[in-house]
């Protein structure tokens, strides 16, 4: 399991890096302004619709039934599964996306509203959401193509091809941009440029499982019944997991909406630091949270109880171990970060100030958000996605309640604060159902465990802390000198980190072997 944690996270890290270049591209050539704001809410829209409906719901209710066909089903019914699965996605998937085309105006209207009074911002958004919308139904075929595989317990690919999608727009904002009437429009493009060459990036690797799906919509053999059945299976467990696992999307949105309606650049600001702050979270989290699925969903089909909740507290350790002091260094550097990676072209210094103090803000929750993708899993693997949706209600409701009350005074913070509560009281509500209906509960020695981690991550934030300099003399800095006082940060606080844990005698490589 850690190889294949390792696999995507190296995948994954390739992923982010690039994407970190393409975000400092969009810094360059974008800024904060009203081109920028207008691409990021079209791409954000599609993302939401593909997070919800593609990588979200369709995985965590695709990869359970598909394991359990290959395990107990004839070769014949787990294809006829696969053809069905493919022609009927594709036929909800064309329609949906004519659907957003056509309502692009009223998709931003709701989610973008204080837009409506910026005709600039408005009209830019609804044209390049017409031709990034187009991308959900790519993509979710992506996603079901990596659901395929990680089964297979082959995770590179799946994990590789957000690499894709990153050189697209890095291309494009590149070379297109710059000569471009509007940039926004032209990055739409890049969008979904990209997921035609994704889509077409997953076939090599199926066609050597031998499992690349002919899609039909009409059951006509016994075997297209059976595989028909797990279809219907499949929808009926993606109805309330499309909530389920929404939850940070929809409070994302959430943020999106009220973001309007402040200062041009705040949602400019929530973007950029989100995007630092899903650093740790796609690198580790999404890794940890893609392997442990097959993995759990496996040990539940072959009635391995003992066995699912020591891959449940290995997991739930390797998430306090990388996650505690991440949050700390992103809280603590938050402000360095901004201006080591992104304060050039038209990114503003004011920018940066602004960017770090939500991703300050958004540090606080990033433990809570990494322990979801960890424990809705185990809820999933048991094709339980009600509870998910249930306790995921009650932390959408006190995101939005949060962020009302804050953000008026505390305007993109309260909002990047309001996420972060709602991440930490969906993690805390999972565990205690988990552990309450009897599938979970922490193995002996945590509380030694969490003390040495606890004085390992203090010990490296007061490092950072007291040598990090004055904000003045980030300002002053060369691009050179920025790079490398913050590379010279982060190794000297991985040190501080790794040497504490060792001298408390915490061996950081045996729990790298799951038990």
């Amino acid at each position: 399991m850690i190889k294949n944690v390792g696999a995507v996270g190296g995948m994954t890290l390739i992923s982010r890096v690039t994407g970190l270049v393409r975000d400092i591209a969009f810094a360059q050539f974008l800024g904060s302004g009203a081109l920028a704001d207008a691409f990021f809410v079209a791409f954000r829209i599609p993302n939401f619709f593909r997070r919800i409906f593609g990588e979200g719901a369709l995985s965590v209710a695709f990869i359970p039934v598909y394991s359990e066909y290959e395990a107990r089903y004839p070769a014949a019914e787990a294809r006829a599964f696969l053809n069905l699965m493919a022609g009927r996605l594709g036929l909800v998937l064309v329609s949906v996306t004519a659907l957003g085309i056509v309502a692009s105006p009223v998709l931003v209207g709701l989610m973008a509203p204080g837009f409506l009074d910026d005709p600039v911002r408005y009209d830019s958004t609804v044209s390049t959401l017409r031709w990034t919308f187009p991308y959900l139904f790519f993509i979710s075929l992506v996603a079901m193509a990596a659901g395929i595989l990680n089964t297979h317990d082959r995770f590179g690919a799946a994990a590789a091809t957000p690499i894709l999608l990153n050189l697209s727009l890095i291309t494009t904002v590149w070379f297109f941009v710059p000569d471009s009437q509007n940039g926004a429009v032209t990055l739409g493009i890049g969008v979904l440029v990209a997921g035609l060459v994704q889509l077409g990036f997953q076939f090599p690797f199926l066609k050597r499982l031998k499992r690349i799906p002919l899609p039909q919509v009409r059951a006509r053999s016994r075997e297209d019944k059976a595989g028909a059945a797990g279809v219907g299976q499949v929808l009926k467990l993606m109805i309330p997991a499309i909530f389920g696992v929404s939850i940070a999307q929809i409070n994302l949105l959430i943020n999106t909406i009220l973001a309007s309606f402040l200062v041009t650049g705040s949602v400019s600001w929530l973007y950029y630091s989100d995007r630092l702050m899903e650093f740790p979270l796609g690198v580790f989290g999404v890794a940890l949270a893609t392997v442990i699925l097959p993995t759990l969903s496996r040990q539940v089909v072959q009635n391995s109880e003992e066995s699912y909740r020591e891959t449940l507290d290995w997991a739930l350790r390797l998430v306090f171990l990388i996650c505690l002091p991440a949050a700390a260094a992103l809280a603590i550097l938050a402000f360095p970060l901004m201006m080591a990676l992104f304060q050039y072209g038209a990114f503003s210094s004011e920018d940066a100030v602004m960017a770090s103090r939500a991703l300050a803000a958004f540090s606080i929750g990033l433990i809570g958000f990494v322990t979801v993708k960890v424990l809705a899993p185990g809820f999933y693997a048991r094709k339980d996605t009600r509870t998910p949706v249930l306790i995921g209600a009650i932390a959408m409701a006190i995101n939005a309640l949060v962020a009302v009350l804050l953000v008026w005074d505390l305007a993109h913070v309260g909002l990047a604060l309001a996420t972060s509560a709602a991440g930490l009281v969906n993690a805390f509500l999972l565990y205690h159902r988990l552990n309450k209906l009897g599938h979970f509960s922490a193995r002996a020695g945590w509380g030694l465990f969490l003390v040495r981690v606890v004085l390992a991550t203090v010990a490296m934030s007061a490092l950072l802390y007291f040598t990090q300099g004055l904000q003045s003399e980030w300002l002053a800095a060369s691009l050179l000198e920025r790079v490398g006082r913050l590379s010279v940060l982060i190794v000297s606080g991985a040190l501080a980190y790794f040497v504490v844990l060792y001298a408390t005698g915490l061996r950081v490589h045996q729990l790298l072997v799951r038990p």
